[in-house]
């Protein structure tokens, strides 16, 4: 199952499927702006195939924190809108 890195449980990992240009919760950034964070997410390492573990979220549920790579990394919820996993397994609860 697909779901965005934005509405992903802590305790759940996946692979990146795909990262989007600008979704975001406000419907896209648009044009250059788009393109811009879509680049910047791919040069932290958010490509297609990465592992991603989701490991915490703020109590408003904003921003999520999650392992990629050996690393932990925060993004914002309307940044990680544009981020597509196809889901495994819960490896915690």
């Amino acid at each position: 199952m697909e779901k965005k890195l934005s509405e992903v449980a802590v305790g759940e990992k996946g692979r990146v499927t795909r990262v989007t240009e600008g979704g975001g919760a406000a419907g896209g950034a648009g044009g250059a702006a788009a393109d811009a964070l879509r680049r910047r997410l791919m040069d932290m390492g958010i490509v297609k195939g990465a592992e991603v573990e989701v490991v915490r979220r703020a109590p408003l549920g904003d921003p999520v924190e999650f392992l990629l790579r050996g690393y932990n990394l925060t993004l914002r919820r309307e940044e990680a809108e544009n981020v597509w996993l196809e889901l495994g397994e819960v490896v915690k609860e």
